[in-house]
């Protein structure tokens, strides 16, 4: 969830407040900790019957995440006569041991309007393009343990227990976990920090990173040396190990060309990719109306950055945006589109 004026900053650092505090409370329709966060967990977990049809039961909502898989992002495929059940995937699908997929998405957990459906909606795509890799930005507490009952296929490693933080989600059938690290940010005001994973896929050693590094004009400084400590880390990891990391910048680009670029060796993909149009910009308020803003803004917050492996040759093949489709409720999954990569692996 990003800001682009002074209103919306101290609206931001309200939220930063209540989220840190041991109360808690609910400010401007966002949710935080404590009674906010049982709340959260009554949309989830209650039996009782909910008036609105935008906070189905479990029962219903286990009924449409595991039985049937939708592209949310395509109208036009959601036809229930042509909808495969996670059964038929995994009897279907056959492993690409030269493929690598890999999905970030800030999935903005902070916004408790409609978030039944749009939990349901991530879960969805998940399972739809079914990636090896998940990197998540703006989780809670309640959507962490939603993503924990439906996303059974994945091992969820979190960056943190309270508030909102990041996790990362590994395939159980291909990626197989090594190690797992949290690097804090001693600066940092909004409780950021960089959550690491050592892995294996295939015999490839991977060295995972996500991050939601600090936002808003206000905090680039911040914000710039979060970037440094991001880069070295990268630079410091096993040199025969590939490194992807991905999430939710915040960066301008110019806070990257004052620092006289990326550090050597290290890629931005969407460059890498030759800068395609179609999936530039992650946080969109032109096209996506979440935070109802009354201002447009087009930015990358969203990126993804690779360093090359001296055993394995891991190359960046394609990239796309995900969650671009209205749900039924009238809003996005998230206030972000979600950022959709396929490595290619020379074997």
């Amino acid at each position: 969830m990003q800001y682009e004026n002074q209103n919306d900053f101290e609206e931001n650092l309200f939220l930063l407040q209540a989220a840190s505090s041991e109360d808690g409370n609910i400010l401007g329709g966002r949710v935080q900790c404590a009674g906010s966060m049982r709340a959260l967990n009554s949309y989830f977990d209650s039996d009782v019957q909910p008036s609105s049809s935008a906070m189905e039961t479990p029962s219903q909502l286990d009924e449409g995440a595991s039985s049937q898989v939708i592209d949310l992002t395509d109208k036009d495929k959601v036809k229930t006569d042509n909808v495969k059940t996670d059964k038929d995937i995994s009897e279907q699908e056959q492993v690409d041991e030269s493929r690598i997929s890999l999905l970030t998405w800030n999935i903005d957990g902070l916004d408790q309007k409609n978030i039944q459906e749009r939990a349901r909606a991530v879960c969805s795509l998940i399972a739809l393009y079914t990636p090896d890799i998940v990197f998540l930005q703006e989780v809670i507490p309640p959507y962490y343990n939603y993503l924990k009952k439906r996303a059974v296929s994945y091992t969820i490693i979190p960056a943190d227990e309270e508030g909102y933080y990041t996790a990362i989600m590994l395939k159980k059938s291909r990626v197989k976990l090594l190690k797992q690290e949290i690097t804090p940010f001693l600066s940092t005001s909004m409780e950021r920090n960089l959550l690491i994973v050592q892995v294996n896929i295939a015999g490839n050693e991977l060295c995972l990173m996500t991050s939601h590094l600090e936002s808003t004009k206000d905090h680039s400084r911040e914000r710039v040396r979060q970037l440094q400590t991001v880069m070295k880390k990268m630079q410091d990891a096993a040199e025969t190990a590939t490194v992807i990391f991905g999430g939710d910048t915040n960066l301008r680009d110019h806070e990257v060309t004052k620092l006289g670029g990326l550090k050597a060796g290290i890629s931005d993909v969407w460059e890498y990719l030759g800068k395609p149009e179609y999936c530039q910009y992650t946080w969109d308020t032109q096209n996506n109306n979440n935070l109802e803003a009354c201002y447009k803004c087009r930015l990358r917050f969203d990126r993804v950055f690779f360093r090359a492996g001296t055993e394995t040759q891991i190359i960046p093949q394609q990239m796309e945006l995900v969650g671009l489709d209205k749900l039924e409720c009238g809003r996005f999954p998230s206030d972000h589109w979600g950022i959709l990569c396929d490595f290619d692996v020379i074997l």
